[in-house]
């Protein structure tokens, strides 16, 4: 076997066995702690738009939603779920798709994920919380606040990108990505290769937000990321100075997973972004 062909089917394997492992029953852990994303004493389904969306809830208070990236599950926020449980209600679920979130359709879109986010509040009667989005999960995130603003009481979103180019995203990494989704259409299409196909496509083609519309989002807005992340830095920064009331967290010698590196002072400054009133400087005060 040639080497291209060694290195294709390995990437192959590769996907369909993270494929598998993030959409997997695991059980619950023999020492008694539990497994986010697999709980049976929480975990519920709700039938929305076409298809069951899974989701979890823990704690009291008022709500906060959790919306996890491309690929993922609510696991992605292992670190995330117990420290905000202590003080809020925490809503995490499995995006269409993806998880325990199992969808059939052909198409898969930013907008339709929004959407689904927005009926499941309505069916947990939310009517508005604070969001967490991380990667995919903060595109999610500015298009609720965007196209459900009634919902959105603060976002922090971290990694997000407006459009699915070299301006947003590492050069080197958005090739790979349609190089990778190129050689799925070489092999049997089995239906991981197409649910994996469906998910690449998403970062290729999508999203697509203009700075215009992004100042529809007007609840106040933590725009996070990291000073090495695969969404570049400049990106990052011209989501903030989009939205009225954002402040800009950029984190030093972080990559794209800023709420996993640097779990603890991501839940500390996260949670005092939601305790605190925005403040916005302009002015002498700018001098302070």
């Amino acid at each position: 076997m040639n080497p291209p062909k060694k290195r294709l089917l390995f990437l192959i394997a590769s996907l369909l066995m993270q494929s598998a492992f993030a959409q997997s029953t695991l059980p619950v852990a023999a020492s008694g702690k539990t497994v986010y994303g697999n709980n049976p004493k929480v975990g519920k389904y709700a039938n929305i738009r076409g298809f069951n969306m899974y989701y979890e809830v823990y704690g009291t208070g008022k709500p906060l939603l959790l919306i996890h990236g491309n690929g993922g599950s609510i696991e992605n926020f292992k670190n995330q779920i117990p420290y905000f449980a202590k003080n809020y209600k925490v809503i995490v679920a499995d995006s269409r798709a993806q998880g325990k979130s199992t969808d059939t359709s052909d198409s898969l879109t930013y907008e339709m994920m929004a959407d689904d986010l927005n009926a499941l509040l309505n069916k947990l009667h939310v009517d508005s919380c604070y969001v967490i989005g991380w990667s995919d999960g903060g595109i999610d995130g500015l298009l609720l606040a965007m196209r459900h603003p009634e919902k959105v009481k603060k976002l922090a979103v971290t990694g997000a990108n407006l459009w699915p180019d070299t301006t947003a995203v590492q050069p080197d990494l958005f090739q790979w990505i349609v190089a990778t989704n190129d050689s799925l259409a070489k092999v049997p299409q089995i239906p991981a290769v197409k649910a994996q196909k469906k998910l690449l496509s998403l970062m290729i083609l999508q999203p697509h937000i203009s700075i215009t519309d992004l100042k529809q989002v007007k609840c106040p807005t933590l725009v996070i990321g990291g000073d090495n992340d695969v969404i570049l830095p400049r990106h990052t920064m011209a989501i903030a100075h989009a939205i009225s009331q954002a402040y800009l967290w950029i984190l030093p010698n972080s990559g794209h997973s800023t709420l996993v590196v640097y779990k603890d002072i991501f839940n500390q400054v996260v949670g005092d972004f939601f305790k605190t009133p925005y403040r916005k400087i302009k002015g002498m005060a700018q001098l302070e």
